[in-house]
Parts: C-alpha cells; sequence; structure tokens
C-alpha cells in the first residue's frame, strides 16, 4: 500500500541553520500520528515541505505516492493543512471562506458537506458572522474547517490546541478521530504531550532537525525502565534518602526495583518521619519525551 506520507533524505538548510538533517519517515494511510520535538526541531518546516510551502534543499517528500514538487497539485489536493497561526480574511464569514476554500480546488456545490464540518466544529451558530467578529477559539475552529473542505485523505494539525479552550479540543478531536475511523491519515503536532499519548498510535520525535525516535507509543513509553513514588510526609525527609520536590507539597522517588522502596520506608521510619499517602506513578509520555530529548 502506497505511504500517506514518506520522505526521504529530506535536508533543509537556511543559510548557516539547518532546519532539517536527512530524515526518513514514513506515515501509514489511516494511521493517527505523533511529531512531536522542542521548538526548533523541524516539525513546521517539514511540514511547509509537504504542503508545498518551502523547498527542501536535498531529499524528496511525497503526499500518498505523489511528489510534492512534481506532482504539486495532486500532493496539495491529498493534504489538508491545519496552520499555528491565525491567518484568516477580515472581510468574508466563516461559511463564505470555506466555499472560497472550495474553490481552489475547483469544488462547487459542496455545500453538505460544508454544512457537515461547520456542525462537527461547533461553528453552525457563527457561520455567517464575519471571521473578524470571531473569537480566537472560533477561528481556529475555521482554519480546521478550511483544511477539510477538499476531504483530504491526509490531515495534518500543527498545535491545533494550542491556547484554546477545553470545550474547542473536546469537539476537535472528536470530529478528528471521527475521520480517523474513516479511513483519513491524521498526523499531529503538539505540545500537549497527553494528547498525543491519548490519540496517537506511533510517533516521531525531532530534535535539532534529527529523527531521533519513531515507535509506537506503548513501546516508547516501556523504554522508561524507572518507576516513580508519590509521598505525602508530615516532615522533612532526609536528603539521603534521595527524595525530590513534587507537586502539592509532595515528595517524588524514582527507583528501579520494589525492594528500593522498602528501603526508603524504613529510613523514612527511622528518622521519625510518617508517611500519610503514597501512590504509584506510572510513566506518561512527558517523561518519556525529555528523557530521549535530553540524551539525544
Amino acid at each position: 500500500m502506497t505511504a500517506a506520507l514518506k520522505v526521504a533524505g529530506l535536508v533543509k538548510q537556511y543559510r548557516q541553520a539547518r532546519a532539517l538533517d536527512g530524515v526518513d519517515l514514513e506515515v501509514n494511510q489511516g494511521e493517527f500520528f505523533g511529531l512531536l520535538g522542542p521548538n526548533g526541531a523541524g516539525k513546521t518546516t517539514l511540514i511547509n515541505i509537504l504542503a508545498g510551502l518551502a523547498q527542501a534543499t536535498e531529499g524528496s517528500a511525497e503526499v500518498m505516492g505523489f511528489d510534492v514538487v512534481r506532482d504539486y497539485a495532486q500532493s496539495r489536493r491529498a493534504l489538508g493543512v491545519v496552520p499555528q497561526e491565525l491567518v484568516y480574511d477580515p472581510f468574508f464569514t466563516a461559511r463564505e471562506v470555506l466555499r472560497v476554500q472550495s474553490g481552489y480546488f475547483g469544488i462547487r456545490r459542496n455545500d453538505d458537506w460544508i454544512e457537515h464540518v461547520l456542525h462537527n466544529l461547533g461553528l453552525t451558530p457563527h457561520a455567517d458572522k464575519n471571521m473578524r467578529t470571531l473569537s480566537g477559539g472560533m477561528k481556529r475552529r475555521v482554519l480546521v474547517a478550511q483544511a477539510l473542505v477538499h476531504k483530504p485523505p491526509v490531515i495534518v494539525l500543527d498545535e491545533p490546541t494550542a491556547g484554546v479552550d477545553v470545550d474547542l479540543r473536546q469537539t476537535l478531536w472528536q470530529f478528528i478521530r471521527s475521520l480517523n475511523q474513516e479511513g483519513h491519515t491524521v498526523v499531529l503536532t503538539t505540545h500537549y504531550l497527553e494528547e498525543a499519548e491519548t490519540l496517537c498510535e506511533r510517533i516521531a520525535m525531532l530534535k535539532q532537525g534529527r529523527l531521533v525516535a519513531l515507535d509506537s507509543t506503548r513501546n516508547l513509553l516501556s523504554r522508561r525502565h524507572e518507576h516513580q513514588a508519590q509521598l505525602k510526609l508530615d516532615g522533612e525527609p532526609p536528603v539521603s534518602l534521595g527524595l525530590r520536590h513534587g507537586q502539592g507539597g509532595c515528595w517524588l522517588f524514582g527507583f528501579q526495583e520494589y525492594a528500593e522502596l522498602e528501603t526508603l520506608l524504613a529510613g523514612l521510619r527511622t528518622a521519625g518521619v510518617k508517611v500519610f499517602e503514597m501512590q504509584l506513578l506510572e510513566p506518561d509520555l512527558e517523561d518519556v519525551f525529555t528523557e530521549i530529548i535530553q540524551s539525544a
């Protein structure tokens, strides 16, 4: 089966800065895929190359088998991108924006699909309002609708929930999940790692333009061998026991073997520090991400 996205040996050089440094990556059709990395890692540059907004210095990129340079029209039609920036035309209503966007792809008389997208993104009550009168969250919903108006098989969401309320996140993910279940490929970049952990089947991590991790979410989580215990104590523990401050006045203890907990509890008893509560914490994607990026 043709890959939804494929990049090979991708390099992007900006004078003295190399934004991408030989990235090889394939995203399968129907995947919900996460593309993670710190600021400046090259995520947006990669998306811009796939969307035809930037040209690679070296290497190739394909969308649904169409080369983004040689087969620009076909690759662009196969891709829907939700950008980070709130870019909009202040002279149109939300519904007019979607009709204009449809026209860019030669699509006419698709009002049923436009109404479907408006409804599922909670935009119907605001569809005939001028774009400049909408709130930031509503404008972002329109950006999502614009990316979906031509029914692309591949959807790229670049920080789609940055700075938006919980209601939009829930509405957006419910709709995007339904599209993914219908067969659309979804690629997500986000700094909300709990979203990536919940939604994405596989995850790639970039650092300084290089691919430093690529695996299933489950396998990435299993790579972190250290366990953590969170404790509420009635006093200050001795420094020698290796506890560190956590949130809400709690203390955190990292350990490899459960026998280390026995040693910790014995040390606390000897120091006269009582344990009010202890909870074992499962590793999350944020822990794994921090560990991989720091060691790469």
